[in-house]
This record gives structure tokens, sequence and C-alpha cells, in this order.
């Protein structure tokens, strides 16, 4: 009987506390591109259940809707010595490359530059708080994406905290992104950058922020 009643309190407990891997929803299913678009040049491949980046520079962008206030998790592998990013807060729907550099933000993925273009930051606009990307594991990147406020973590180590308004450095080099406060809600995409980087990813999920 207590064995019993014990099973029954705890699928009562499951049900109403689901799991925090339960609330994730992928966006990308391992088998396909459904649901997303490529512009630019180089493109994504499928390996192993994996997306991969060729080439570039492009960017493969989830089609189906603007996320606002929610969680996006993102695991990857390979900036230890390669380049990509996450773009966020694209406006409107790319037709090229360009446009989500200079109207989003690209979450940095790259482990060897320097602090404003490294892992984690807001490319060349935030300084990384931290580096606590691990080379040649899997990483697990969370942006947060609450209101006007945006929140990076990599491996669970706080990096990027930034609200719109908060000062940053001047533009400095043609390909940096242009200054300017970004949409509360934007399309969201993945970098491929260059012959030379080769970035995978094997998942793409988010969460809706409890509000």
């Amino acid at each position: 009987m207590a064995k019993t009643t014990f099973l029954f309190f705890a699928l009562l407990l499951g049900g109403i506390f689901p799991t925090q891997a339960q609330d994730w929803m992928p966006l990308f299913d391992g088998k396909s591109l459904e649901n997303w678009t490529h512009v630019g040049d180089g493109k994504f491949v499928i390996e192993n259940g994996m997306l991969k980046t060729e080439g570039g520079m492009g960017l493969l962008w989830f089609n189906q809707k603007k996320m606002k206030n929610v969680k996006i998790r993102v695991v990857y592998k390979g900036a230890d010595s390669n380049n990509a990013g996450v773009f966020i807060r694209i406006p409107k729907k790319p037709t090229e490359a360009w446009m989500p550099v200079n109207r989003g933000y690209e979450v940095q993925i790259d482990d060897r530059a320097d602090e404003y273009h490294k892992t984690g930051v807001l490319y060349s606009f935030t300084k990384a708080k931290a580096a606590p990307g691990k080379a040649g594991e899997w990483n697990v990147m969370e942006i947060t994406l609450d209101g006007n406020r945006t929140i990076v973590h990599v491996n669970g180590v706080l990096v990027t905290d930034y609200q719109e308004g908060d000062p940053v450095p001047a533009k400095v080099l043609d390909y940096e992104p242009d200054r300017g406060r970004r949409s509360k809600a934007g399309y969201i995409g993945l970098q491929n950058h260059g012959d030379a980087d080769v970035i995978y990813f094997k998942e793409i999920s988010y969460q809706p922020l409890s509000k």
C-alpha cells in the first residue's frame, strides 16, 4: 500500500510540476530543415542528426514565428577553433545575411576572440563576464529574451546581461553591426561563417518565460 501511495503522489506531482526537459520545445528535429530557411552563402547540412555549417557567410533562420519573452537553448561544439553565432531579435524576415547583423543581435560562438567578440556576448556590443566554453566538448548556451533585456549563459555561467539603452562601445570595424536599439520580438537564426569554420549543433529549442 505504501509503495502504491508513493507512486500515486509521484505521478501527481509530476503532472503538476513537469520537469524542465519536458518544457523545452524543439525547433530542429534532427532529420530535416523543415521550418527553416537559409539565406546568404554556404549552407547547413544534417549529419548524424546534427546541423553542420558549411561555408558562408550565411544564415539559417526559423521561419515559423518571431520569438519574444522566451529562453532559447542551443547545444553546439567547435567554438574552440571555429566561428559561428546565434542571431536573435531579427525584426523582419531575412532575405540576405547582413540585415540580421545590423538590425538584430549576434550571440557570438567563438572561444578564440577578445572579450567583445567572444562566445556568449552580443557581438561587439557587450563585454564577456566570463569565458566558460569547453574545448572539444558539447556546450550549452541559454539565451533569455525578457522584454528589452537579453541574458546569456554558457554552460550555466553568466556571460551577458544587457538592457536596451545600456552604453556600448562605438562601432570600429566595418563588419561590426550598426548600433541602435533592437526589437523586443524577432526571428532567430544560426550563422554559418566561412569555409574555414565548422560548428555542429545538436539542439535548438525554446521555452516560454513564466510571466
